[in-house]
């Protein structure tokens, strides 16, 4: 009876030595995540387990937790700041270019019908002295093509209205309507603006460059000749007062302005000549047969 007493006690001291020493085993291997290398805690070291029968009286895991792994140190090239335009005084960055700004070769694509239209009214010019060309319209801006607008003013109907600011000719019509053209107008320091008279009109004039011009442009006077009126260039391709020419008076005094053609018509919409009001050779041409002697011309001031 006595060694049935003690083997009880045995045992019961054995299964709860090995106890003991399974719950140390799963403290230590916690502490040995937690504390020592946090990384570990991905992988949890189970405790070893008892063999039966006394895995049977083996307290139930508390739910583990596992701690993910710290997130790697980024690489040196995620480290560096994402490039910046810099931010020069005055910069501002880039936007669509508005009509007055886009260039002259790559003006915005025409709707194919009224692309039509404009290819008849732009389309070469027979029975003139000299040939007249067809005008490539993608050269030109839509915005300065031919065409008949609202534009109520209080102006005579076959009163002409530049205005140099926007690069636009009126030809008033009444009733609030009136012909628009694109014009090219005088570069910087070369712009003017008052009222005069078409003086006289001209097919295919001769030019006469004014003194100062020739005295700026040395190279001008190869091109020149002496003609019926001093010194000049007979009309014709070569010629820049193109096909049509309308001189522009104040009172008895020639203001040395003129209205007329252009074989450059890519410089329309721009501020090119030295003061004169440049056309299409095609628009000049249509101008030309709708003014009379004596109308009246308003060049408006570009604004500041």
């Amino acid at each position: 009876m006595l060694r049935r007493r003690h083997g009880i006690i045995g045992s019961a001291a054995l299964l709860v030595g090995l106890t003991t020493l399974a719950l140390i085993d799963r403290a230590s291997a916690q502490y040995y995540c937690d504390e020592r290398y946090p990384a570990s805690c991905q992988t949890y070291r189970e405790p070893p387990r008892l063999p039966f029968p006394f895995g049977l009286f083996q307290p139930r895991e508390a739910p583990r937790e596992v701690v993910p792994a710290p997130e790697p140190a980024p690489r040196p090239w995620q480290q560096q700041p994402a490039y910046q335009v810099p931010q020069q005084p005055g910069y501002q960055s880039p936007q669509q270019p508005s009509y007055q700004q886009r260039p002259s070769n790559v003006a915005p694509p025409l709707d194919p019908t009224i692309a039509r239209q404009y290819a008849a009214l732009y389309a070469p010019v027979n029975g003139e002295p000299f040939p007249i060309p067809g005008i490539r319209l993608s050269d030109i801006d839509p915005a300065y093509l031919r065409k008949s607008v609202y534009y109520p003013n209080g102006e005579e109907p076959g009163t002409i209205i530049v205005d140099a600011q926007n690069r636009f000719l009126y030809l008033v019509q009444g009733g609030g309507r009136a012909i628009r053209y694109g014009v090219g107008v005088g570069r910087q320091g070369f712009g003017w603006s008052g009222m005069a008279t078409v003086k006289n009109k001209q097919e295919w004039p001769d030019w006469y460059p004014p003194k100062e011009m020739i005295e700026r442009q040395a190279d001008l006077r190869r091109q020149l000749s002496e003609l019926q009126s001093g010194l000049g260039m007979p009309g014709g391709p070569r010629n820049p007062l193109g096909a049509r020419a309308m001189y522009l008076w104040q009172g008895n005094r020639d203001t040395l302005y003129r209205i007329h053609g252009t074989f450059e018509p890519w410089t329309i919409g721009q501020n090119v000549s030295s003061g004169c009001i440049r056309m299409i050779n095609q628009d000049v041409i249509d101008l030309y047969e709708r003014v009379p002697l004596g109308a009246k011309v308003v060049v408006l001031p570009a604004r500041s």
